[in-house]
């Protein structure tokens, strides 16, 4: 029989895992090369913006007078904020540790946080910028994150790099998270010298990717983000207090949004399957609606930084800039480089694809059914099973036949009514299970036991009316629907993108509850994510004709 009731936040291998996180802790598998004395550093340089205030970068230049193409990011996280060697070794940044690094990271002495090494890029020809944002580090003023006074200061910074003497007027932006976050607003300005962007995941909705994702508040990786911004720099504004004046997405919200249509310049961004609590939605999101007509799209389900730093990613990267800033003729990168796991440490395949999502997306339809089973076939008969908000899950669950691959965006419609409650906080994922264990895949802040994909959304934000609204990636998150007490209603959640390879025999397993799926605990919990549970209540999940549908993206073979 299939299970029903599931209490996913305690897998087994707990101790075992906390055990691996502990060493991982106190021995990160990074390793800083002294950045060799010829390399040509110039410090704080001044960088005039339009009201009069200076940023400071670091610029990192090739021998010789060039001119040469430049690789530029911005940030608040300190240019100057680099490992540095002590007797007992390197000492790195405070990040690698609490965010688990599954696999082994390499990084010059010169490489910022989630900053592109300069030493690697300066070898390429490259000149390389690292910018202090304004109220960061030692450039002046005051910060304004996510801002359009933010972007113009970007942009600011590509006009004054595109015409500096060693400059061959073609700039491109490079950077993880933040970095990558920078680029957007400033590349929808169009900066004359602007000739690609690099963003290497970051989100691009700071309401539904990262304060308030599903219209659930994030009170874990975000507080501690924010903390840590405020104080490593000088800003004005504050998200955590306009989440709470602003619980809906409304034009406050809209303001931090950038117009992902008004980018035209060559992108490659990756968008990755790891990282669905932070910034893959928001990759996709730029991959699906940026209005460039040159966007290349590189994933991958391992860590971020080994992936960033990595050499095929470097390839990657230095191909795309030696087209459009050297303009150099080099082999045409995918328009989607693939990567398909089987588990988190089993690629399946990794090929291309010609878009996004594939044409070929052949769509399944499962129906949850009685006993805890998702099925093919459409239940003949009604039917509901009732769980604790706060403390059971729902499980549902399929075995499949053949060899599928599932690639995309899984859609489940839901039928559901509240008891006790006008309104919940639901959570759903999917899981892969092989012969009764658990599967796990690598997942946001370095954390290994995560699910295939999740999606989560605040009901009494679901919207009324239009289907086609209600089941798309982005819900409006606009207005208040509070549930009458036994009232049925059809919601819709899309789940991350995902691409995994299912087994004859494997089973994937459908999650429903109240609260989040992970543990917290920063042992072996999914620390710092922390999303705020259902208050209170039970709900029935409803199946039978019509109702209760779970919607897989299945890739054909050949």
């Amino acid at each position: 029989m299939a299970p029903r009731y599931d209490r996913p936040w305690r897998r087994p291998g707990a101790a075992a895992y906390a055990g691996y996180r502990v060493r991982r802790f106190l021995r990160p598998p990074v390793t800083v090369t002294p950045a060799p004395e010829s390399l040509i550093k110039d410090h704080d340089v001044a960088i005039p913006m339009r009201d009069g205030i200076t940023l400071r970068a670091n610029v990192y230049r090739p021998p010789g007078d060039g001119p040469f193409p430049v690789v530029a990011c911005v940030h608040p996280y300190r240019k100057d904020a680099l490992p540095r060697r002590t007797r007992r070794g390197w000492r790195l940044s405070a990040q690698f540790r609490i965010m688990n690094q599954p696999e082994a990271v390499q990084i010059s002495s010169e490489t910022g946080w989630e900053a592109t090494d300069p030493v690697k890029w300066v070898d390429c020809g490259y000149i390389v910028l690292n910018v202090d944002a304004r109220g960061a580090g030692t450039s002046d003023g005051v910060g304004s994150l996510m801002s359009d006074d933010e972007a113009r200061d970007v942009y600011d910074v590509v006009e004054w790099a595109g015409t500096r003497p060693w400059s061959n007027g073609r700039v491109g932006l490079l950077g993880v998270s933040y970095l990558a976050i920078s680029q957007y607003k400033a590349a929808a300005l169009h900066p004359p010298h602007l000739a690609a962007i690099c963003p290497w995941e970051g989100f691009t909705d700071a309401y539904r990717d990262f304060m308030t994702p599903g219209g659930i508040p994030e009170r874990g990786f975000s507080v501690i983000w924010l903390a840590i911004t405020r104080r490593v720099a000088r800003l004005s504004g504050d998200l955590a207090g306009m989440r709470r004046r602003h619980p809906l997405r409304d034009t406050a919200w809209m303001a931090l949004t950038p117009d992902l249509a008004s980018i035209t310049v060559p992108i490659l961004l990756c968008a990755s399957f790891s990282d669905h609590n932070l910034h893959s939605q928001g990759s996709w999101r730029l991959a699906e609606r940026a209005g460039s007509a040159d966007v290349h799209v590189y994933t991958h389900r391992g860590g971020k930084w080994a992936a960033f730093y990595g050499e095929d990613a470097f390839t990657a990267q230095t191909t795309f800039f030696d087209k459009h800033l050297l303009q150099r003729d080099v082999p045409a990168l995918p328009r989607v480089r693939l990567e398909v796991r089987e588990r988190g440490d089993t690629v399946s395949a990794v090929r291309q694809e010609d878009e996004w999502p594939p044409a070929r997306t052949q769509w399944t339809t499962l129906h949850l059914a009685d006993n805890g089973s998702l099925s093919t076939e459409v239940p003949t008969t009604q039917g509901a099973m009732r769980f604790r908000l706060r403390r059971q899950a729902l499980a549902f669950a399929y075995t499949f036949d053949r060899d599928t691959e599932i690639t995309g965006a899984m859609r489940l419609q839901l039928r559901i009514s509240l008891h006790g409650a006008e309104d919940a906080h639901l959570f759903v994922g999917v899981e892969k299970w092989r012969a009764g264990a658990y599967l796990p895949f690598e997942g946001s802040y370095g954390y290994g036991r995560d699910r295939i994909a999740d999606g989560r959304l605040r009901l009494a934000l679901r919207p009324i009316g239009d289907p086609d609204a209600g089941a798309a990636a982005d819900p409006p998150f606009d207005t208040l629907h509070p549930l009458r007490a036994g009232e049925a209603v059809d919601t819709y959640i899309t789940l991350s993108n995902s691409s995994t390879m299912f087994r004859a025999g494997d089973e994937l397993r459908l999650l429903v509850a109240g609260r989040y799926l992970e543990p917290v605990n920063p042992l072996f919990g999914h620390f710092p994510a922390r999303y705020v549970p259902s208050r209170h209540g039970r709900a029935d999940v409803h199946w039978g004709p019509g109702s209760s549908t779970l919607s897989l993206p299945v890739i054909p073979p050949g």
